[in-house]
């Protein structure tokens, strides 16, 4: 397993002290956009959300890893990841609210949130293809948890890949747990990163919440990726709470044997080793809090902005032109909102 942080001094890393402090600004402004999240979901601001806390190392240093033109193919979990390769917040908050997930419009090459678990695997291993048809000098960065593992989606993705050499890096965050399911329920195999083994690729292990092991772990897997060799990273880290807000990890999880820098918080961990290398002070920390929590507000108040999201918008995507089913289904649910609507108090 690959580690920077308590093993090696900055100099001897291959990163400058503009990335680092730059790695360091986008894990300050991804746990306060995370906090700020949980705390509007717990007002009835949003319905649900997938906290990241403990996991920003890991999305942070994977984004700030990729070329501008390779493509990120995000899990519903990966709002760190979006962020840091320039997803604004108030994009991620509104599509919390109900509204198109992209509503600003940006051209970034990022495919949607996947929801449903390791359905996104199959297109990022299609994109890839595509762009070895197209003679594209780009890749592909897919990110999913462990649970992602035990689906068939998984194994087709990886076989796929390897069969046809494609410019993808499957980046698994294992946190630990799939929901309440832990790892060890998950595989028998000795890690993650093993089983690409399987598919004929190589896989590789860092440490999650040292982002600089995982922008040069993924940096590289990225170029192999380029030059027709798929890699499986598994990024080490933990999920320092709920699966989702509407979870109680208190009810599966105990107290873990896991040794402390997987169950550290990373920022601080990050923050630590920053000053002890004079990379930052506390004139610069002030500054990046200030400008974050700037950038906070502004957002959330471009995402209460406009008119509120109508439930009948999700039928407008599905197809490119009108389907018969899609529109009679679309009918009931206005019937059954109208309806709903009149029994309302007055």
């Amino acid at each position: 397993m690959y580690r920077v942080i308590d093993e090696h001094p900055l100099s001897k890393a291959g990163i400058d002290e503009a990335t680092a402090r730059s790695l360091y600004r986008d894990l300050v402004r991804t746990r306060r956009f995370d906090e700020r999240a949980v705390a509007l979901q717990r007002r009835g601001w949003m319905s649900g959300y997938p906290p990241f806390e403990g996991q920003e190392a890991s999305q942070v240093g994977a984004a700030h890893a990729m070329r501008e033109s390779d493509w990120l193919v995000p899990t519903y979990r990966s709002n760190a990841a979006q962020i840091a390769r320039g997803v604004p917040m108030s994009d991620v908050l509104r599509f919390r609210r109900g509204h198109p997930e992209y509503a600003s419009g940006h051209e970034l090459p990022i495919l949607p949130q996947s929801v449903p678990i390791a359905s996104q695997l199959p297109h990022a291993t299609g994109l890839g293809m595509a762009m070895n048809y197209a003679d594209d000098d780009a890749a592909v960065l897919c990110c999913f948890g462990d649970g992602a593992t035990s689906e068939g989606d998984f194994h087709e993705a990886l076989n796929f890949a390897g069969v046809f050499s494609t410019p993808t890096v499957f980046f698994c965050e294992n946190n630990g747990w799939a929901i309440s399911m832990p790892r060890e329920r998950q595989t028998a195999s000795e890690s993650i990163a093993i089983k690409a083994d399987a598919y004929g690729f190589e896989g590789v292990q860092v440490d999650g919440n040292d982002p600089l092991a995982v922008y040069g772990v993924v940096r590289e897997a990225l170029s192999a990726a380029r030059a027709g060799e798929p890699v499986l990273v598994e990024s080490l880290t933990y999920r320092q709470g709920a699966h989702t807000t509407s979870d109680d990890p208190s009810r599966y999880r105990d107290e873990e044997d896991l040794p402390d820098w997987r169950t550290a918080d990373p920022l601080e961990r990050y923050e630590t080793y920053l000053r002890e290398e004079g990379v930052i002070d506390d004139a610069i920390i002030e500054t990046i809090a200030e400008e974050t929590e700037e950038e906070l507000a502004e957002a959330i108040e471009r995402a209460e902005s406009g008119p509120a999201a109508r439930p009948e918008d999700v039928f407008d995507h599905v197809y490119e032109s009108g389907d018969p089913r899609l529109e009679k289904q679309r009918d009931r649910l206005l019937e059954f909102l109208a309806e709903h609507d009149s029994r309302r108090p007055r």
